[in-house]
């Protein structure tokens, strides 16, 4: 593979697992030699916190870089695992109502990561729950899209929503963004209903579904209280082999 692969992991729904997925698939990723490069565009910064660093500590955020008063190269850092970030904070609010009315908004994030992207081989973009001008910028910066869906009958209500979404990004704005697919989360294989709900998604949307789902378990929820994703806090964990596995097969494409 050459240059850099940019994926926003998107889906207006809360707690569906996107940061989880972000944090996860990164750290697999560089578990496997891969530069990555993680952009937190949510203003709860909980891909920030998830990796051990306190937003409210955070003095150059991805706001910051998208109004244009730094750039990129000045706000990113380096987690304990070893991880580039590019952070948020509440502030980033702020910044996306200043954006509004900006010349270019939905084109600076892509500028901004641009004059990094020689760095990496992956850039993994966690959205805020909202189709915003903050997750229109992520598209339009973005090669592909990865949507998390929880394995439960109403996760999917909104999806029409999002890939009407991502289709005027493709028409007016990013005509190259491809949807690598639907990832299911918090899956208990254990039931039928699990099952179902990701067969009629795929049958639905005609959206290839990623594989393996990823379990239903505790220890993604404890991983972030420990500052690290779950790779680093439970190595073996049966979540931690799903997004090595993830991992693997965006390698092999």
């Amino acid at each position: 593979m050459t240059g850099v692969t940019t994926i926003s992991v998107v889906n207006q729904k809360g707690g569906v697992g996107k940061t989880t997925t972000v944090a996860s698939l990164g750290a697999a990723l560089a578990e496997k030699g891969q530069r990555v490069l993680l952009v937190d565009l949510d203003p709860q910064g909980g891909l920030t916190f998830s990796l051990g660093i306190d937003p409210e500590d955070v003095d150059v955020t991805v706001g910051d870089v998208l109004l244009g008063t730094h750039r990129a190269d000045d706000a990113i850092v380096v987690t304990e695992d070893g991880l580039h970030l590019l952070p948020s904070n509440i502030t980033v609010t702020q910044a996306e109502e200043g954006l509004v009315s900006r010349t270019g908004r939905e084109q600076r994030l892509r500028v901004a990561l641009d004059k990094v992207s020689d760095q990496y081989d992956w850039i993994l973009i966690d959205c805020p729950p909202t189709l915003g001008v903050l997750t229109i910028g992520a598209l339009s910066a973005s090669d592909e899209v990865l949507i998390p869906l929880q394995a439960e009958t109403l996760a999917h209500r909104g999806v029409g929503q999002l890939l009407e979404t991502i289709e005027d990004v493709k028409a007016y704005i990013n005509s190259g963004l491809t949807i690598r697919g639907v990832l299911p989360t918090m899956y208990d294989g254990r039931t039928r209903h699990a099952q179902a709900v990701v067969e009629a998604i795929g049958s639905t949307y005609g959206l290839p579904i990623l594989e393996p789902a990823i379990p239903k378990s505790i220890k993604f929820a404890e991983a972030p209280a420990i500052g690290s994703s779950i790779l680093r806090t439970s190595r073996t964990h049966k979540g931690a082999e799903a997004y090595r596995q993830v991992a693997a097969s965006l390698l092999a494409d």
